[in-house]
């Protein structure tokens, strides 16, 4: 049994298992699932990432030009915040598949992020709510916000984060769940899913970066709040509507609790030999404990790695018959899933520095625009947080023609459904990010020279190829990474495995607040306060910041086609021998 027959097998077991319908009935094939139930989750999604990127891609704007916080601080509170939403999805993930429910979760955490909006734009329309308005550019002391202005500003920040990062995850698993793996032609659809609801961030994203940043510059950032909550409120109404159509996977009691046994059971019998690579533990000499979904009776095939936790699934060599306790005797599937977990780590691990480069492009790059020349026309100015849009009007026309041309044409080739595997795709993203830094890096430095030798500001448009290439690694490694996760997960553990999707997000957001104040520390010195401790990007050198991330991201690929082949190389105990199901690129 090879890698790939090993995963198309724990494919099946793991959406075998009963769906229900909104009232708690079986669901009907005919009437349940399927496209027509997913164009409602994709609804929720397109019009959740409109009203969160609204509020993040210019909230550097608002808190340096309203709020009056440095230009560092500013931008550490914007990736924070981010990095908030995507560590909350850990949250999101468990709640789900522990007990609400995916549908229940989405409901709950979606009226959270509302009120956040909500109060974000009362906020942001009371003046005493704010500081008195102040030049920050100009150089003159600007009264920072503090106490309860900005105790109210945090709060309705985080009741976003909050809403936000408990509803992404389960945005992605709950439309995933609506195709059953034993129906082929729904299990084929899976991959185009993945593509499509990356089609609607895409959308959400570029109504967002255009229409809704357009009016927050226009009409004020407390109408652009306000367009936010009413986006989020119709993501909620799509939500709704589409009850009758879902299926819902039941929660499965606490997901931590067989991850916790595994490792109990493997400690208790730490001095018990462990099985040879050939012999393979069978799960139905294990009774089925609470909380072990349908799937763990299946055969996941023997993962020859970690192989100290396979104690947990063997009885005990004392001589004794006696039924053992739950925590000292575990099935194969527990096991098998335990190591699972532990093997994707790595790979989750190497987009992290991914993640910090997008960071890179919400905050500095956004008030690099601003430095430039945005006057398109006598009477209209591009708005800097617009350019991020740039990649997603590309993307849209993209991501269609990946889905129809490439995608079959790679299947003839390849025979993997999703046209490559994606394992490959996610390592096509990370080599294409490094080069959106080093465009990034050049721009800035001719930027730089040009306004502090002749005074001159250079277009804004410059800055377009990093936001674009940054666009086109993001449609590799993004759809690759959440497709990856979901496939490796049994049922029942769906949406927190992609959550570990959405925690890539939030550790690369905070190190790139780390990196910043680090960079700040070393490069400073009595004359200076670093590379970028002013508030004037004339005067820092964001270029050089820009050229250690590249470096950063270079190494980061390397070292993740180390863990990736590493990953793929898992040897069988059926036929013992290494197996490379996932190609490397």
């Amino acid at each position: 049994m090879d890698f790939q027959t090993r995963q198309n097998l724990r494919g099946d077991c793991m959406l075998t298992e009963v769906s229900l319908d909104c009232r708690g009935k079986p669901c009907k094939p005919n009437k349940h699932g399927g496209m027509r139930a997913a164009c409602f989750v994709l609804g929720i999604q397109a019009f959740e990432i409109m009203a969160i990127a609204a509020v993040g891609n210019n909230l550097i704007t608002y808190v340096f030009n309203e709020m009056h916080f440095p230009l560092s601080e500013s931008a550490n509170i914007v990736t924070n915040f981010v990095g908030t939403i995507f560590i909350l999805s850990l949250v999101g993930g468990f709640l789900s598949d522990s007990y609400l429910g995916s549908f229940w979760t989405m409901l709950v955490f979606g009226f959270v992020e509302l009120s956040g909006l909500i109060l974000l734009s009362v906020q942001a329309h009371l003046p005493q709510l704010r500081p008195p308005p102040c030049n920050m550019m100009s150089g003159e002391h600007c009264m920072e916000a503090k106490g309860f202005k900005a105790a109210t500003f945090f709060l309705a920040l985080y009741l976003v984060a909050l809403g936000s990062g408990c509803l992404k995850p389960n945005m992605i698993s709950h439309g995933a769940d609506q195709f059953r793996n034993d129906d082929p032609d729904q299990s084929r659809k899976l991959s185009t899913y993945f593509n499509t609801a990356y089609f609607s961030f895409c959308v959400g994203e570029l109504i967002a970066l255009t229409v809704l940043v357009w009016v927050q510059m226009r009409s004020g950032m407390d109408v652009g709040f306000g367009v936010s909550a009413a986006a989020m409120a119709m993501g909620l109404i799509s939500l709704v509507c589409g009850a009758p159509f879902y299926r819902n996977k039941p929660s499965q009691g606490s997901i931590f609790t067989p991850i916790a046994r595994v490792f109990v059971a493997a400690f208790a019998k730490r001095k018990q030999v462990c099985p040879s690579s050939s012999e393979v533990p069978h799960a139905k000499n294990v009774p089925k404990h609470h909380g072990v979904s349908s799937q763990s009776v299946c055969n996941f095939g023997h993962i020859h790695k970690f192989r100290f936790l396979d104690k947990a699934c063997i009885k005990s060599q004392d001589g004794c018959n006696m039924k053992e306790s739950p925590w000292k005797l575990c099935s194969t599937a527990e096991v098998e899933q335990v190591k699972v977990i532990l093997s994707v780590i790595p790979i989750f691990a190497c987009t992290i520095i991914f993640n910090t480069v997008l960071a890179q492009l919400q905050t500095f790059s956004v008030e690099q625009g601003s430095s430039m020349n945005t006057r398109l026309a006598d009477s209209f100015r591009v708005p800097p947080a617009s350019l991020q849009a740039i990649p997603y009007v590309v993307l849209v026309i993209l991501v269609p023609i990946y889905e129809t041309s490439f995608v079959p044409l790679a299947r003839k080739l390849t025979r993997e459904d999703s046209g490559i595997t994606p394992l490959q795709r996610i390592g096509v993203g990370l080599f294409t990010a490094t080069f959106s830094m080093v465009a990034a890096a050049m721009i800035e430095k001719e930027r730089r020279e040009m306004a502090v030798g002749s005074g001159k500001l250079m277009s804004i448009f410059w800055i377009a190829p990093q936001f674009l290439i940054f666009g086109l690694s993001e449609m590799f490694t993004a759809v690759g990474l959440i497709e990856f996760f979901y496939k490796q997960s049994s049922g029942g553990m769906q949406s927190f495995l992609t959550a570990m999707t959405y925690c890539s997000y939030s550790f690369g957001f905070f190190l790139s607040s780390l990196l910043v104040s680090l960079v700040n520390k070393i490069t400073s010195s009595s004359s200076n306060g670093g590379w970028l401790g002013d508030n004037d990007l004339n005067k820092d050198r964001l270029d050089l910041f820009y050229w250690l991330l590249a470096a950063l991201s270079l190494l980061n690929f390397l070292n993740y086609l180390f863990w990736a082949k590493w990953y793929s190389n898992t040897p069988s105990p059926s036929t013992d021998t290494h197996v490379g199901a996932e190609n490397i690129p």
